[in-house]
Parts: C-alpha cells; sequence; structure tokens
C-alpha cells in the first residue's frame, strides 16, 4: 500500500492540498500547507502572525494527530513526524533525530575536529550533521536527480520478472 495514499484517505480536510509525504526506514514526515486567507482582506500577516497560527492548528489537531500516528504507526511500522507550511513558513515538530554510525579515516576526522574547535560545531556528531545539511542545502539539484534515477530503478524492479504484473 502507498502510505502517501493512505495519509491523504484518512487525513481529515486539514489542508489547502495533499501533504507533502515523505518516507524513510524509521520515519513517515507528513507536513501540509495551511489555508491562508485572502491577502486581499489584510490578515495573512507576517512570519510571527504564520508560526502562531502554525502553532494554534497543532494545539487544536493534536489528539487527532496522535490517533492517526499510531494508526500509521500500526500499519506501516514507522514513526509518524508532522509539520505545517502557512505562507512561505514551514514548521516541522516531533521529528526524529536518528543516530546514524559510520567510519571514518583519520583525514575525515580532522575535518570535523576542526568544525568543533572553531565553534562551527559542538560534536564530531554536530559536525557531521553540519556537514551533510551543507551538502543537502548546496547540491539539492544533484540529490533530486539521484532520487528520481533511483525512483526509475525501482520502478524497474517492480515491474521485471517475478512481478505480478
Amino acid at each position: 500500500m502507498n502510505i502517501s495514499e493512505w495519509f491523504a484517505g484518512r487525513l481529515p480536510e486539514w489542508f489547502a492540498e495533499a501533504p507533502e509525504v515523505t518516507v524513510d526506514r524509521e520515519e513517515i514526515l507528513v507536513v501540509g500547507k495551511l489555508r491562508v486567507p485572502d491577502p486581499d482582506d489584510g490578515s495573512a500577516g507576517s512570519d510571527a502572525a504564520a508560526e502562531g497560527r502554525i502553532a494554534r492548528w497543532r494545539e487544536e489537531t493534536r489528539r487527532q494527530r496522535m490517533t492517526i500516528a499510531d494508526e500509521a504507526e500500526a500499519k506501516f511500522g514507522r514513526k509518524v513526524a508532522w509539520g505545517a507550511e502557512y505562507g512561505e513558513v514551514r514548521v516541522i515538530f516531533t521529528s526524529l533525530a536518528i543516530p546514524v554510525m559510520t567510519r571514518l579515516r583519520q583525514s575525515q576526522r580532522m575535518v570535523l575536529d576542526t568544525l568543533v574547535s572553531a565553534g562551527v560545531a559542538r560534536s564530531r556528531s554536530d559536525a557531521l550533521a553540519w556537514c551533510v545539511r551543507l551538502v543537502g542545502t548546496n547540491e539539492e539539484k544533484w540529490i533530486a536527480s539521484l532520487r528520481e534515477a533511483l525512483s526509475a530503478v525501482d520502478e524497474a524492479r517492480r515491474s521485471g520478472p517475478g512481478s505480478e504484473s
């Protein structure tokens, strides 16, 4: 079963459009665009107002979101995190920070130690997370093309020998 489709069918009419559902091995992140009033009526407001509206939505929907998250966790075996967008403001809440083990050579550890010594990061772990964020931000187009290629590989596997189609 497609997780995005399940959420689209299960969620109440909270969002202006189908939510963005991102899935990895540990977590499902559901982010929806909240309805923004007509900008001509003057109520769209500032970023602070948008953050306030998102916080209000978070509180008002907490019980329902937790029920839906429990159902999804039982069905898909992953934790569910939530977020909302209002205008240009995006807030993610309840998202997991998963430890990831890695082996690094001395020259790679020295890069992390330099970032820690310079005060860019508090620890090697924080420095590694900083590096991953930097690559994700600066190489967004390249990462997107990799994801597209992986989707094509997944589709080829699904339609290959032994598939039900």
